[in-house]
């Protein structure tokens, strides 16, 4: 994780200690992501408990369903709320810290989020409800009618678009990773990512991954700015072009 993103990382950690509700906003391709995979992993330690929801999951039912899968129960829908706050609390004891994550969160459907609020009202404090969404998130919330949600929120966070240096030290520890050199990309192919990529990390990384790519499809040894414009003029990237331009501008 580079820092903005250790520091939202660390901070969830923290507020998920006294009875969490976070949101996370950012546009497509600035971190979310990686945020939300750093917590999915916790899932791994024996005190802790993550539960990951995407937009396909989005239903107050299915959202159940798959808590009660990720706590190792098996009760009938009619049951679910019921025990599914006595497990949690039983993971307390243990004791456990639990996460509930969902992603594309400003896709949700406000009432979905409010049984959701309500049902973790009652869930012991050491749990936190993060969301991870774009802005339009924010203005549902701010909505007068939505205030009960919104007035619950711990912890919030902007995701900005990262500097040109973070960009950079991102692309060579990505190269540490894979034991390549940092002369694998030419200064000028580096400064002609940056300037293209504008702060999004996914676009710095896809950018950076497919000028690879061309420059071993030819052979070379160095990326050079010839093979990032052999990506750059493929149609997708002219429409992401498009993109970082609205997100500069609005």
């Amino acid at each position: 994780m580079l820092g903005q993103q250790k520091r939202i990382f660390d901070l969830i950690k923290t507020h998920s200690q006294h009875g969490g509700f976070s949101v996370i906003i950012g546009n497509p391709g600035v971190g979310k992501s990686v945020v939300r995979e750093h917590i999915e992993r916790l899932d791994v330690e024996r005190e802790t408990v993550v539960a990951s929801f995407s937009r396909t999951m989005h239903s107050y039912i299915n959202i159940l369903k798959q808590l009660a899968e990720s706590f190792k129960i098996d009760v009938p829908v009619k049951s679910l709320e019921k025990k599914l706050i006595q497990t949690a609390y039983r993971h307390i004891k243990d004791p456990k810290v639990l996460y509930t994550l969902i992603d594309e969160a400003h896709l949700m459907d406000m009432t979905v989020l409010r049984k959701l609020r309500l049902l973790f009202d009652r869930f012991p404090r050491k749990h936190n409800l993060v969301l991870f969404g774009q802005r339009d998130l924010l203005y549902y919330l701010s909505m007068n009618v939505n205030e009960d949600i919104k007035s619950r929120i711990t912890y919030s966070e902007n995701i900005f678009p990262l500097n040109d240096e973070d960009l950079e030290q991102y692309m060579m520890r990505e190269l540490d990773v894979v034991g390549l050199g940092h002369h694998t990309y030419g200064t000028a192919s580096v400064e002609l990512i940056l300037r293209s990529a504008q702060g999004n990390l996914r676009l710095c990384r896809n950018l950076s991954y497919s000028s690879l790519v061309d420059a071993c499809r030819e052979g070379k040894r160095t990326v050079s700015t010839t093979h990032v414009n052999n990506v750059l003029i493929q149609p997708h990237w002219r429409t992401h072009d498009e993109l970082i331009k609205q997100q500069v501008t609005s």
